[in-house]
């Protein structure tokens, strides 16, 4: 979509590639799942897959019907839906199209089963409640699982659990103590590290890792960055300052006056606001970039625009580049140090890039 509004998201399929090689170096004894559910965390799903298709290990999503896309775009690696299917009609597609599968509940087996053929093997990931209490097995309905399982006639089976707090004091040994419990005595393959425990928890990773967050360059953890970890942001989203207004001390600025100048000030406005995708909660004092220095953003974000501080940059003025977060033009923001300060996290600021917003991939 092309538009005469300044602002746009730019992305970088050779990241998210540098940032999967990353993950490998991790985990150099494990498989990778590339996670590109929720259209790559906002990045598309095609340019994330396209950019790994020759180097990832296989692709991890959500609905099948992106996985059956995947597979019409010529991608042969394994792809897994990693909360499996939701209906009859996915179950045909797995066996169809030669999907892995999780699966979290006897139901979803018992549609595999009925439509497994014993000439082409079924792969599925059976999926253990080890204390994230969300979906998966326990030891009450494990033993049911089991027996349903014993339908399928070819079966490529790996065992799967995922980590509530290995980004947290808590970590992930009370987690694997209980896989572990729940295992017994099995000895095939499982699938444990999200990029929390592919980054921090080297006993966590399991024979099939699942690198998420980490593929577009932002950090899991509130204590380290990602650029303390070598990974390279994979999205920008910038725009330009469309107004200036200068104000006096005791002056306040946008919705609701939340902003009062303590002394003469330059303000900018940016052609971003909370339509676009930025974060409404994002208070005053967010990190922002205009014209090459870092400054700040003032007042409440509005639906079309917010307000940057621009006393301290007496160059900039009508269309001044800005980075909102990212490396861009403007300067490089972190996306993790504006989701810091408007209380969440960068996985939300990626997905939340609203339609409207242009993109532009670097190298095309």
């Amino acid at each position: 979509m092309k538009t005469s509004r300044p602002i746009r998201a730019r992305i970088r399929p050779a990241a998210i590639l540098a940032n999967y090689r990353s993950a490998k170096a991790c985990a150099p004894d494990a498989w990778a799942w590339a996670v590109v559910k929720a259209d790559a965390y906002g990045h598309g799903q095609l340019r994330a897959v396209e950019a790994l298709r020759h180097e990832a290990d296989g692709f991890a999503l959500l609905e099948c019907e992106n996985a059956v896309l995947l597979r019409e775009h010529g991608v042969r690696q394994p792809i897994l839906l990693l909360e499996g299917i939701f209906g009859e009609a996915d179950a045909r597609r797995v066996v169809d199209y030669g999907l892995h599968s999780a699966v979290h509940c006897r139901e979803q087996i018992e549609m595999l089963a009925a439509h497994a053929r014993a000439d082409r093997p079924l792969s599925l990931y059976l999926k253990i409640n080890s204390g994230m209490n969300r979906l998966g097995f326990d030891a009450a309905t494990l033993p049911q699982a089991w027996e349903s399982l014993k339908k399928i006639p070819a079966l490529n089976l790996t065992l799967m659990t995922h980590f509530a707090e290995a980004d947290g004091a808590r970590g992930v040994l009370w987690q694997l103590e209980r896989f572990k419990a729940l295992a017994g005595d099995w000895h095939g393959p499982v699938s444990l590290g999200n990029s929390a425990a592919i980054l921090r928890h080297p006993l966590a990773h399991g024979d099939w890792v699942r690198p998420g967050i980490m593929l577009y360059g932002a950090s899991p953890f509130a204590d380290q960055s990602a650029a303390e970890f070598g990974l390279q942001p994979a999205m920008s989203l910038e725009s330009r300052i469309i107004g200036v207004q200068s104000i006096a001390a005791g002056e306040r600025v946008g919705y609701g006056g939340t902003f009062t100048a303590e002394q003469p000030m330059r303000i900018g406005i940016v052609a971003c606001g909370y339509a676009d995708g930025y974060p409404r909660s994002a208070p005053s004092g967010t990190p922002i970039a205009v014209a090459g220095k870092l400054t700040r953003t003032v007042g409440r974000v509005s639906m079309d625009m917010l307000a940057c501080d621009l006393t301290d940059i007496p160059d900039a003025g009508i269309d001044s580049p800005v980075t909102l977060w990212g490396p861009g033009e403007a300067g490089h923001v972190p996306a993790d140090a504006v989701a810091a300060a408007a209380g969440t996290i960068s996985y939300e600021l990626f997905c939340a890039v609203a339609p409207r917003v242009p993109v532009t991939v670097d190298g095309q």
